[in-house]
């Protein structure tokens, strides 16, 4: 990858602009290549407004050559693809302003599905992998815009593609700063994250229990005590107990706990698990206010607005949600508050933050949609101080360096198969038990280097469930494997005898090495492990969720043979 040709987007005097050339009249790119480096800047010469630089490389692509696809945000798919396969855009039939709301939790505002076979891309860094061999591309810090790499294996092009639109420049600009590094797998990631002097982690393990799979929103301190009692069971292996959606009166009136359901209010809570040994964990949307929210109706004037000066929907969930302007100061201000009351007052140890992506859904006040994010992972990292963040629904490049720990896969659902929306392929975040397989053995380099990573929850209960026993064990063993952040969502009381011996092996921290995991035809998994000492070979039917790691982990109880 040697001396790129660029492809500069821009707009002057109101005019938009598309030139293939390092400098014309209006700019000049200034690049520096090493032999594991590449930086460039951009100098204008005139105002100019940036929307897209394009860094285009020759790149010899072998055809048993595998390319990962890192997804925009924890949620998001993201795997190996081969030559021959195409990947998934959001579902057909959303198009025009149907594919932005079909996509709200995803990158449609400022990427272009490839639509052919053999083209992919990857948010902030990616690998071509050729057996055993790797060759990473990674960027540094997404602080000037989003990096986005995009791979013709047809055309032989690896394209470095900066999103930095909405900026408006008159002196110098950052572009690139990547590293290119060949080796191993566990190689060339832990020279990446070196590179990037991001810290080991500061928790490396946690496990325990979360209210949402069960209940959703439908808890109450009644249930949250009686769960919180149950783990009694496996006291010894629990490290967290933590209470999502659903204390609150609306989503954004953080400080309005519903006292029907808590009577006793938050603090009481938190005090109660504390009892127990365990760590208190709480689950908040730190940018969101629900439509029907006290905070929305008495501070309209809080939220992110569109270019047609609307409220700009940033979730769906709960009847619509939108989403605070960090850079407004009664807004920040606000956020500091509860964030006070929340982990001083009430005494919570860790907070899971979720549907963060919300805050760079479009670029403002001349900041790029990465630089929002960046600037809003600092945020609440100096909103959070010294206590636990567990992140969610987070573009990854951004949070890396201010997280304790995140999800690094989409929800997984009640249904092994998934619900009907499944099927139509809405976007790459819908919930699904097999994704979140999938990206917690395809995102499995995260774990320990960027942040202790959270496949989401397992499962071993008999209600509320449609999984097979197979299906439960192959799910919960996968995170055991690949992740450290071990959450159930059950309410232990129904647990057998083996269930407890189960859930004990899956809270524990592996020390099984992972060298190889792959798909040999579409929707099957190959795994090469070593478990204590030997290797194994996991095998994994994504679709039918049948598997051998009952072998593979010892669990020779005939449930789950």
């Amino acid at each position: 990858m040697n001396n790129p040709t660029f492809e500069v987007t821009y707009f002057y005097n109101g005019q938009r602009i598309t030139c293939r050339a390092a400098e014309n009249e209006h700019y000049k790119i200034e690049a520096e290549q090493g032999k594991e480096s590449f930086k460039a800047k951009i100098c204008p010469k005139t105002k100019i407004e940036l929307f897209r630089v394009d860094a285009v490389f020759d790149y010899k692509f072998n055809k048993t050559d595998r390319f990962f696809s890192n997804g925009y945000q924890a949620w998001t798919t993201s795997r190996e693809f081969s030559r021959a396969e195409q990947m998934r855009d959001v579902i057909p039939i959303a198009v025009g302003p149907l594919k932005n709301l079909a996509g709200i939790s995803a990158d449609t505002r400022f990427v272009k599905c490839p639509e052919k076979a053999g083209e992919f891309y990857s948010h902030t860094y990616t690998y071509i992998r050729s057996g055993k061999d790797v060759f990473l591309i990674g960027s540094l810090t997404e602080r000037q815009g989003f990096t986005v790499i995009y791979a013709d294996m047809n055309a032989d092009t690896l394209t470095v593609s900066k999103d930095v639109e909405g900026v408006t420049i008159t002196e110098e600009y950052g572009l690139y700063d990547v590293v290119m590094f060949s080796g191993t797998y566990d190689g060339v990631f832990d020279r990446y994250f070196g590179a990037m002097n991001i810290g080991k982690p500061r928790v490396d393990h946690m496990s325990g229990y979360t209210s949402w799979y069960n209940y959703f929103q439908n808890i109450d301190q009644k249930i949250i005590l009686r769960d919180l009692n149950a783990l009694n069971c496996v006291k010894d292996s629990v490290s967290v107990f933590q209470i999502d959606d659903g204390y609150e009166t609306f989503v954004g009136d953080w400080l309005d706990p519903n006292p029907e359901k808590f009577p006793k209010g938050m603090k009481y809570v938190a005090d109660e698990v504390h009892k127990k040994g365990y760590k208190a964990g709480i689950w908040i949307a730190p940018f969101n206010l629900q439509i029907k929210s006290r905070m929305y109706k008495e501070h309209p004037d809080w939220v992110i607005r569109d270019e047609k000066n609307k409220p700009l929907l940033g979730v769906f969930a709960w009847g619509g949600a939108y989403t605070m302007d960090m850079y407004n100061e009664e807004a920040r201000g606000y956020m500091r508050e509860f964030f006070n009351v929340i982990l001083n007052e009430w005494g919570y140890d860790m907070v899971k933050l979720d549907f963060l992506y919300s805050q760079c859904m479009i670029p403002r006040y001349n900041k790029s949609r990465g630089t929002i994010m960046v600037e809003a992972m600092e945020f609440l990292r100096e909103c959070v101080g010294e206590k636990l963040i567990l992140g969610c629904g987070v573009p990854l490049g951004a949070a890396f360096g201010y997280v304790d720990a995140c999800r690094i896969g989409c929800d997984v659902d009640l249904v092994y198969g998934g619900k009907f929306y499944n099927k139509l392929h809405v976007n790459n975040e819908v919930p699904s038990a097999q994704n979140s397989i999938n990206n917690a053995v395809f995102r499995r380099h995260l774990n320990g280097r960027a942040f202790c990573s959270d496949p989401d929850v397992f499962f071993l209960r008999y209600s509320n469930l449609k999984f097979t026993t197979g299906q439960k064990l192959l799910l919960g063993g996968i995170n055991h494997l690949f992740g450290d952040v071990l959450f159930v969502s059950d309410n232990a009381e129904e647990y057998h005898h083996d269930d407890i011996t189960a859930v004990k092996k899956f809270f524990s921290k592996s020390d099984a090495k992972v060298v190889s995991a792959e798909y040999i035809i579409p929707e099957v998994l190959a795994i090469e492990l070593i478990v204590n000492g030997k290797k194994e070979r996991l095998t994994v039917d994504m679709k039918s969720g049948k598997s051998n790691m009952a072998k593979v982990l010892g669990l020779c109880d005939k449930r789950y043979k």
